[in-house]
């Protein structure tokens, strides 16, 4: 891989020289240049000689001598000041580094600046068991590893966001560190990795977990030095330094008090321990005296909150500087807690306090945000889908983190959910998902061909990031005027009726925003409630982007070069990385290629789908004409290939990472202006240099953000040689990638759904359809019941043009189906 940034790997020593050596040796091993590399090692006092014998041993390393025992905080923060790397990185003295640590971890950080720390898988020592996968906090701020312990099976090996990551093993931009106060040297040790997390992700950064970047810990090594009355006392105090400093001022104010009497209980419910005979007034007011036995234990929550008590002053100006910076709610972080409910100790005693705390407080109400979705698509679900089927997956994959969530198609379902459930629906399946939601998320056609669902109580999303009543204008322009007109008036329709009803839309970009803003006018939505409740309509209309996956493209196999017959494997390839609709120009790009093919005669241009994965779109004239125009040309074969099926959605890496460009190329109408193209994110997320035709927000955006560039429509020569000279050119491709795979960052699912997540924590009506279920009837029957404003003459001649065209069948269909419609 190409290195970048110098990495300070801080290793804090206290008494165990012999381990540390081991650990520090091992980066021999570590695929990190060693100039890129700085080691340093902090002796917190050891007072045995260990500095001098770690010095000795390791000269490369920086080994400095801390004059007093400052804990892993202190040593850690002490090492940092001698940083000088872009990224500091922190490893336990008893553990080791993988080959990959260091590497893995650079790489997610290098691709999204919005990441301030990478938080490493840890394995015991054999690479068997689980250390660390993942933390959890539990509502009164004990940090908790669920999997430790058990066998690593592969299944946490998915890079995911994180409130905290391990201090045995992760990195944070050095700079972000800095500003954001390092370890909080009064916890000493014990949660100062949940600590520093929980503050990350409060101030807006992202904490992210790699698995590939790997380290092995020898569990409890460091552990032996502290006895158990030591480790508890340290575990209760350092719990309520975490959330007296992280909580928002609701969430601190049923937490604190219920937390406090908590510490108290969980020490006297320490059964295991010694215990001490105490005289204690049995009955307040009364005489009589009761001896009782106290666990030795008890102790520790006397001097946990005695400690909280003191560090109050402090802790007081901390959290009104923390919070006044804060970035990101309660709520948006609460999820990453995971378990917050689970009680975390065994004792009987102790859980009855738990289950009256937690009751009397309403801590329960704190994580009672959670919903059920049901995401609602009419295109089928299996391994090659088109992109609204894509979309509603990774809806579902985005609100599953917080939420129960059913993706719910209307056509096939051969996919099963990853953290949510799939399933095919018809009418009486409706009405049973209808009944179990809360939201509900929909795109297409869903209230056209279920009009009940317009009359739910139920919170209604309407996903029109497709402006499909643009496209049926190019893709039906080859049939009669009156099935033209028809089809025309059905789509604007059915778009009128989602906007009419639904409670929250989603488009696709900011000019596509302003294109509906304009259609919510002209239907009366944009009227003195929605205005009220928003001036800016977003609580109405958000812009959320198509997205991308939030970890880098993996290549499984070549699946272009070397893999399709007649392409070689150091051969140009120019990829089409989607469908061919009658919309767009394919027609321009294959004479573009068969101008440039005597001077770059190895170029290569692959469409990578021509047949749609639903059924029930039928396969366009733009389609035929391409294949038509290849073969007149005779190059079909040769450097114009067509892939006749459809790539499935977990194997587009393969292709999209065998191609040189990425080529988007339409035709100049409306719909152009209004579109999202959902290839180029495509080519982002691989790190494709991009060549398309003007005229659409992402030609303004590859050429603002230097990705890519843009020729005018149906220019051959232009395109012709914008293809040649990148072709030609590899260092501006190089240039170009590096470009996408920076924009790539900021359309990831998680950044481009925000504004969905954020409004299924909360989900509510719309102000303007609250208790208006009558007259919403009436709206909905004004707008599509009342058929096409004519007379009977227009009717007649309609009448005789469909007899023509379409015979006594086709006829009776289209007089069958307006009947329905009137009884609708």
């Amino acid at each position: 891989m190409q290195h970048t940034g110098t990495v300070t790997v801080v290793v804090v020593n206290y008494r165990g020289a012999e381990d540390t050596i081991a650990c520090l040796r091992a980066f021999d091993e570590v695929d990190w240049p060693r100039d890129h590399l700085q080691l340093v090692c902090v002796d917190n006092a050891s007072g045995d000689g260990g500095a001098e014998v770690i010095r000795a041993a390791l000269p490369h390393v920086k080994v400095v001598e801390s004059p007093t025992n400052t804990g892993f905080a202190g040593g850690c923060n002490l090492g940092v000041a001698h940083a000088s790397g872009e990224v500091v990185a922190f490893l336990n003295n008893d553990a080791r580094p993988h080959r990959n640590w260091v590497s893995a971890a650079m790489a997610v950080l290098a691709q999204d600046p919005t990441i301030a720390s990478v938080a490493s898988k840890v394995l015991d020592w054999e690479g068997e068991k689980v250390d660390y996968v993942d933390g959890s906090l539990t509502w009164f701020g004990m940090g908790y590893k669920r999997e430790v312990e058990r066998f690593d099976t592969g299944e946490w090996d998915v890079p995911k966001d994180v409130l905290f990551g391990t201090g045995a093993a992760m990195f944070v931009r050095t700079e972000v560190f800095r500003a954001v106060g390092g370890f909080d040297e009064r916890f000493f040790m014990f949660y100062e990795d949940v600590d520093l997390g929980w503050r990350l992700n409060l101030l807006g950064h992202r904490v992210r977990y790699e698995p590939l970047s790997l380290a092995y810990h020898r569990h409890h090594v460091t552990m032996k030095k502290f006895g158990h009355f030591r480790e508890s006392y340290l575990l209760e105090r350092n719990a309520l330094l975490a959330l007296y400093k992280n909580y928002g001022d609701e969430a601190l104010a049923k937490a604190l008090p219920a937390a406090l009497a908590l510490t108290v209980r969980r020490s006297f419910a320490r059964t295991e321990t010694d215990t001490l005979a105490l005289d204690l007034q049995h009955r307040p007011g009364g005489d009589d005296v009761a001896t009782v036995e106290v666990p030795k234990d008890a102790l520790t929550g006397a001097f946990a909150v005695d400690y909280f008590v003191e560090q109050l002053p402090s802790l007081v100006e901390t959290r009104k500087d923390l919070q006044a910076r804060r970035r990101r709610t309660d709520a948006e972080l609460l999820p990453l807690f995971r378990q917050a409910m689970e009680p975390a100790h065994p004792y009987p005693a102790y859980l009855e306090a738990h289950r009256v705390l937690v009751e009397a407080f309403g801590i329960e109400g704190m994580f009672a945000n959670r919903r059920r979705i049901a995401v609602v698509t009419g295109e089928p679900l299996g391994a090659r889908m088109a992109g609204p089927a894509i979309r509603a997956w990774e809806i579902c994959r985005a609100l599953s983190a917080e939420h129960d969530v059913q993706l719910v198609t209307l056509s096939t379902c051969a996919l099963e959910g990853q953290g949510f459930s799939t399933r095919s629906a018809g009418r009486r399946e409706l009405r049973e998902i209808e009944r179990w939601a809360d939201v509900i998320v929909f795109q297409g056609l869903l209230l056209t061909l279920h009009p009940w669902l317009a009359q739910t109580e139920k919170v209604l999303v309407a996903d029109i990031y497709d402006p499909f009543h643009l496209e049926v204008l190019e893709q039906e322009r080859a049939k009669s005027d009156g099935h033209r007109e028809q089809t025309s008036r059905d789509t604007v329709a059915a778009l009128n009726q989602q906007m009419e009803r639904a409670d929250f839309m989603l488009c696709a970009s900011a000019k596509q925003r302003d294109f509906w803003l304009g259609q919510l006018a002209a239907l009366g939505r944009i009227n003195p409630a929605t205005y009220d409740d928003d001036e800016n309509l977003e609580n109405l209309l958000a812009v959320a982007p198509f997205g991308l996956p939030e970890s880098p493209p993996v290549q499984r196999r070549r699946a272009i070069r070397g893999a399709i017959p007649g392409i070689g494997t150091d051969d140009k390839v120019i990829l089409w990385g989607g469908g061919v609709y009658n919309w767009f120009d394919p027609l321009t790009l294959i004479r573009a290629v068969d101008r440039i093919k005597d001077t770059i005669p190895d170029v290569r241009l692959v469409f990578l789908g021509m047949k749609h994965p639903n059924p029930d779109v039928p396969e366009m004239a733009m389609a035929d004409q391409a294949r038509a125009l290849a073969g007149q040309l005779g190059i079909t074969g040769k450097h114009v290939f067509f892939n006749e099926t459809w790539v499935a959605y977990d194997e587009r890496a393969d292709y999209l990472l065998d191609a040189d460009l990425g080529v988007s190329c339409h035709l100049p109408h409306v719909e152009t202006a209004f579109s999202f193209r959902t290839r180029i994110l495509d080519y982002l997320w691989c790190g494709l240099p991009v060549v398309t035709t003007a005229g659409d927000s992402f030609a303004e955006l590859a050429v603002a953000e230097g990705f890519g560039t843009a020729v005018p429509p149906e220019d051959v020569a232009a395109l012709a040689d914008a293809l040649e000279r990148l072709l030609s050119e590899p260092e501006t491709r190089r240039t170009m990638a590096e470009r996408s795979r920076a924009v790539a960052a900021s359309f990831r699912w998680t950044e481009s759904l925000a504004p969905l997540i954020s409004f299924c924590r909360n989900p509510r009506k719309a102000p303007d359809l609250v208790d208006d279920l009558d007259s919403r009837e009436r709206l909905m029957g004004r707008t599509f019941v009342a058929p096409r404003g004519s007379n009977r003459r227009d009717d007649m001649a309609l009448l005789r043009k469909y007899l023509r065209e379409e015979g006594m069948s086709g006829t009776r269909r289209r007089i069958l189906g307006r009947l329905r419609k009137l009884r609708r």
